[in-house]
This record gives structure tokens, C-alpha cells and sequence, in this order.
């Protein structure tokens, strides 16, 4: 925590200190408005900030005589912007899909604010969600570890804003990697919910019904506050875990693809960890078939053509057009249909009986994230490459419904940020929180960027 500031504090510590009136709401969202205008210039993690508006909210949470049954008060947030804010539009990634001013928050927005959070602006992401790298016609949204990568996608303008100590905790959303990708590549916690834990109800059809809300945060403490408003649960304590059988596996579920060798040895640190913890580690490999991978890929490709019914096409991006056309070809065909995923939702729970382990673990990224380009203006071909070989191994949770984590490791030899991913059965987002908690305790990580 800087000199009579309370940006860099994390939301537990920021929420105890309001609610023993130690520091007040409106000192802190006052604190964060301020290094916001000093670095999200530079960032461009935000595509609307609420000054005004988030003081006002600020002072009315400090207006309540009982703080004491609210887990986040004054603690500022920002929402990722396919995600309505009453007294907003929602913008979905562009101009082209941006719909009329919000009448009532969604219901986790609404969730964070009864729980006292502060919404301080709204975070940018690319077009419909559609990738995992976050930019538009005015230009890259930027890693705070190093303004020449992306902070990867869609949630990426949250991640940014997280990694950059702009907000302590922001919400996101995960239809193929979203909320993994941009934690990983920005060195922060952010976990995917398993299948109807939180509500999702995003957009036409929450991204083929792949997607789910949560959060990104720099401490697992802050994930599993983030985690229990958002569920509506009361505030999880996180406990050792029991031994644990813990599958490893580094095997691509895209065939040809591997992680390079720094997310292969955050692997190997990981397992290891989790040794000196004192689980056990098993080598348990998923059968990625060939018609699962195109099945994921069709439901991607369905999710951008429900999402633009009734929409002029030719309005958005030439990468998102094409990727329309191909969705309405597997909508067609068959290839896309929630009975497949239910079938690999059962094949990903037997995995786990069969193996007889309690979780899985394998990298979160296969290289470093990409350089900050102008994906948006480049071709369809040109993207389905990049974000392909950068970050194939958090679709197919998606695509089962599973909970899955990611959690920081260590630093890339070019300084970046590593990370890993956790995925465990339905219903395990405590365990994997605990087990990301033991993670933190024996490998504590930078919570944020030098910005």
C-alpha cells in the first residue's frame, strides 16, 4: 500500500478497514479514480469510468448505520462491459454492438453492490468476446507487465486493470479461456465456476451456454470473497485440504500444439508444490479426440452467430463476420448441439473417477501472451492462429462445464508472468481455491505489475 493510499490494498483489507471506519468508501474509490487517471491512458483497460457516479455510490455505502453484513464495502470494482450496469449501454467489444442504456444492473453486478462494492467504470474486451486478445478500432488494451503484450482476452481490460492495481477485484466472464487466459497472462487468480453456480445469462445465449461469471483478483483470500457474492453464499473459509490425488498432464487438446518450455516447467514447479503440500501427483492425460476439438470449435463459431441475430453484420469486424457466416454453417449442420457438450460433460466427470484423482493439473498457456496488435483490422485467418497456439487448453472445461483455476506461478525468463490451471469435478471451486491458497503459501507471487 503506497503512502495514504489505499490502491494496491486488497479487497479484504480494504472492505475490514471500511467497516471499522478505519478509512471511509469514499477515500477509497476517491483513491483508485485517481490512479486510474494517472495509468489506464496508457493501459486503456477501461471503456467507461464512473467518476460521479462511483463517488455518489461511495458515500451512500458510508451513509449506512450497519456495514457490518456487507463483505465488500467500498471496495472498487469494474465490470466487464458485456455485462449490463443500469444508466449504461452495453458495449459487447465495439461501437457496432454497443445496445441501448441498461435499466437494472445484471444480477452480479446487482450481487456486488449489495455486498457494498463500489463500480468505478466498465472494462473493455474484443468484439463479442470472441477472442483472447483485447482491441478495437482505437487500438490494443496493454499488459501492465509489459505495455508491448496483450493482457490477453476477452476479459483482458479487467485483467489489465487488476494486474495494474487499478481495481483490487473485476469481474469477468469465461466462455472459452476469458477469464483464465487474461490471468494468466497478467500473473493473477482468476477462476471459471462450474455449469449454473453463479448466474450467467450473457448476451443471447451466455456464449453457447459455455459461459459463466467471476472474477479476477491478485490473492486467492480476494477470489473466494469475489466467488461467494457472486454465487450468493456466504463468505467462504478456506481450510487445508485433505491428501489430494492430483492428475498432471501437459498434453495439448489441440493435436500438433505444445506448451513451450517455461509453462512446462510451471507445471513440473507446480507438481511439486503440491508435493511439499502433501498431495500426490499422477501422470492422468484426457483423450482430446479429434471430433471434440471440432465440436468446441463449432460451438464457437455458434456462439457468434446467436449472438448476432438481428444485428447488421456488415457493421462488425471482417474477423467477426466470417466467424458469423461459419456459425450459422455449424448451427446447420449439427455440429454444434448442448447434447454433445452434456456428453463430454460425462466423459470429463468419468475421467476423474476413473483416474481416481480429485483434481487436474496442466499448463494455462502454451507460450508467452501475444504482442498488442490490431487484431481487430487483421484477418480471421491471422487470429484463429494466434490465439489457437497461444491458448488451447481452457476450452474444453467450457465446453464440459466444469470449475476451473488459474493460479500464478513464477516469472517467464522474460519476465511475464506464469501460470497454471487447476480443473476439478462439478462442485469443487472450494477445493480448487484451497489448493490455489497453498499454491500462495509456499510460492508467494507479485500481486501486481511495475506499472
Amino acid at each position: 500500500m503506497a503512502d495514504a493510499t489505499w490502491v494496491g490494498a486488497t479487497a479484504k483489507q480494504i472492505s475490514r478497514a471500511v467497516r471499522r471506519g478505519d478509512v471511509t468508501a469514499t477515500q477509497v474509490v476517491a483513491d483508485h479514480l485517481e490512479q486510474i487517471s494517472i495509468t489506464d491512458p496508457s493501459l486503456d483497460a477501461f471503456r467507461v469510468i464512473r467518476a460521479g457516479e462511483a463517488i455518489t455510490e461511495a458515500e451512500k455505502v458510508d451513509d449506512q448505520e450497519d456495514l457490518s453484513n456487507l463483505p465488500l464495502a467500498g471496495v472498487p470494482v469494474a465490470v466487464k462491459e458485456n455485462t449490463p450496469v443500469a444508466g449504461l449501454p452495453t458495449w459487447l467489444g465495439s461501437a457496432a454492438m454497443r445496445t441501448a442504456v441498461a435499466e437494472e444492473d445484471h444480477e452480479v453486478v446487482r450481487r456486488l453492490r449489495g455486498a457494498g462494492a463500489v463500480v468505478v467504470g466498465v472494462t473493455r474486451m474484443p468484439e463479442m468476446g470472441l477472442w483472447g486478445v483485447t482491441d478495437d478500432a482505437n487500438g490494443p488494451t496493454r499488459n501492465p507487465w509489459d505495455r508491448d503484450r496483450t493482457p490477453g482476452g476477452s476479459s483482458g481490460g479487467a485483467a489489465a486493470a487488476v494486474a495494474a492495481g487499478l481495481v483490487p477485484i473485476a469481474q469477468g466472464n469465461d466462455g472459452l479461456g476469458s477469464i483464465r487466459i487474461p490471468a494468466a497472462c497478467c500473473g493473477l487468480v482468476g477462476l471459471k465456476p462450474g455449469r449454473d453456480v453463479v448466474p450467467a445469462d450473457l448476451g443471447v445465449g451466455s456464449f453457447f451456454g459455455m459461459a459463466e461469471n467471476g472474477v479476477l483478483t491478485t490473492t486467492v483470500a480476494d477470489a473466494a470473497l469475489g466467488f461467494s457474492v457472486l454465487a450468493g453464499r456466504d463468505p467462504v473459509r478456506l481450510v487445508e485440504p485433505d491428501k489430494l490425488r492430483i492428475g498432471v498432464s501437459t498434453r495439448s487438446p489441440v493435436a500438433g500444439l505444445h506448451a513451450d518450455r517455461p509453462n512446462l516447467d510451471a507445471v513440473a514447479s507446480a507438481a511439486k508444490l503440491l508435493v511439499r503440500a502433501g498431495h500426490d501427483t499422477v501422470t492422468a492425460n484426457p483423450r482430446y479426440t479429434t471430433s471434440l476439438g471440432i465440436r468446441v470449435t463449432a460451438s464457437w463459431f455458434a456462439a457468434a452467430y446467436q449472438e448476432a441475430e438481428g444485428l447488421d453484420v456488415a457493421s462488425l469486424q471482417p474477423r467477426t463476420r466470417r466467424h458469423i457466416r461459419l456459425g450459422k454453417w455449424a448451427s446447420r449442420s449439427g455440429l454444434a448441439k448442448r447434447s454433445h457438450q452434456d456428453s463430454w460433460r460425462e466423459a470429463s466427470i468419468k475421467f476423474f473417477a476413473d483416474n481416481s484423482i480429485d483434481l487436474l493439473l496442466m499448463p494455462a498457456l502454451a507460450s508467452a501472451p501475444p504482442l498488442a496488435e490490431s487484431f481487430s483490422s487483421a484477418s480471421w485467418l491471422r487470429n484463429m492462429s494466434v490465439n489457437v497456439r497461444y491458448a488451447p487448453f481452457a476450452a474444453p472445461w467450457n465446453y464440459a462445464g466444469l470449475p476451473a483455476i488459474v493460479v500464478p506461478v513464477g516469472l517467464r525468463p522474460d519476465g511475464l508472468p506464469l501460470a497454471v490451471q487447476l480443473v476439478g469435478p462439478p462442485d469443487s471451486e472450494v477445493l480448487l481455491l484451497a489448493v490455489a491458497g497453498q499454491f500462495e503459501v509456499l510460492n508467494p507471487w507479485q500481486r501486481h505489475a511495475f506499472v
